[in-house]
């Protein structure tokens, strides 16, 4: 049967190869970028696949929170039911790491951005669907001050930080829906994978891509994610895993979404 899937940061990289496989499987891929020239190419590529599902590409930084927002509306005025999001776009290292929102970019792209597409696309994703949220084997507690732009952190530690910050709304959602909503499990895909990320920020070439998107792939389309909500997938170990304590600590969660939740607000009313 076919699916209707959205994956975030699908020009380049992890997305970009799951991107292939589900269009060669002929599903329906909404593809997203920043670059509208470079979308449109990827998209075209896509389509010459054997066996192509339909594609369709959507154009947002989500480093601007109103760029998210707007993202969010195209999409739901389409009133396409979503069988999975997978909110892969990343970002660890940029010569500007504060974005106009006054966010530090890890913050904005890893962690609140998939919050706010995930929040708004609930209704087209149901009961049935799932949101697959890209994490890391890169863990480390979360300073509020750093969540909300008060205090600067080096690459490694922003990035560290954001993928616990999303591993933690990831469980803090999955339990406030329970059966209302689709099933929310944080991935990590491999660690030190060929994407340009870790080109740029490491300056190796990295392992096969392939495993990161065989992952995202069976994690949109396979029953055992179907049931895994609120859990976390560690792809180094191949097996559901125990993420950082605090990504299981609900009152630690519940407090990073306030946050985000506080941040969103301030910055969607003004």
């Amino acid at each position: 049967m076919q699916k209707t899937i959205l994956i975030t940061g699908s020009t380049d990289g992890i997305g970009l190869e799951a991107a292939k496989v589900l269009v060669s499987m002929g599903h329906h891929v909404l593809l997203h970028g920043r670059n509208h020239t470079k979308l449109e190419e990827v998209k075209k590529t896509l389509l010459t696949l054997p066996g192509s599902g339909l594609v369709e590409s959507y154009v947002a930084d989500v480093s601007c929170i109103a760029d998210v927002e707007t993202l969010a509306k195209t999409i739901a005025e389409k009133d396409v039911k979503l069988d999975a999001l997978i909110n892969n776009a990343g970002v660890y290292k940029t010569p500007n790491a504060v974005t106009q929102d006054g966010l530090d970019i890890r913050f904005a792209v890893n962690t609140i951005a998939p919050y706010l597409l995930t929040q708004r696309l609930l209704p087209l994703l149901g009961i049935s669907g799932r949101v697959i949220n890209v994490s890391s084997a890169a863990q480390s507690a979360v300073d509020i001050e750093a969540l909300i732009g008060q205090v600067k952190l080096s690459d490694s530690t922003a990035y560290a930080q954001s993928k616990l910050a999303i591993t933690m709304w990831s469980y803090s959602m999955a339990l406030a829906l329970k059966d209302g909503g689709p099933a929310i499990v944080a991935v990590n895909p491999g660690s030190m994978l060929g994407s340009k990320m870790v080109k740029q920020a490491f300056g190796v070439a990295g392992g096969d891509i392939r495993i990161g998107s065989e992952i995202l792939t069976r994690a949109a389309l396979s029953d055992e994610f179907a049931v895994a909500s609120g859990q976390y997938f560690d792809n180094d170990s191949g097996q559901f895993a125990s993420p950082h304590p605090d990504a299981l600590n609900p009152k630690k969660s519940q407090e990073i979404v306030r946050v985000i939740e506080t941040i969103l607000a301030k910055l969607l009313n003004k």
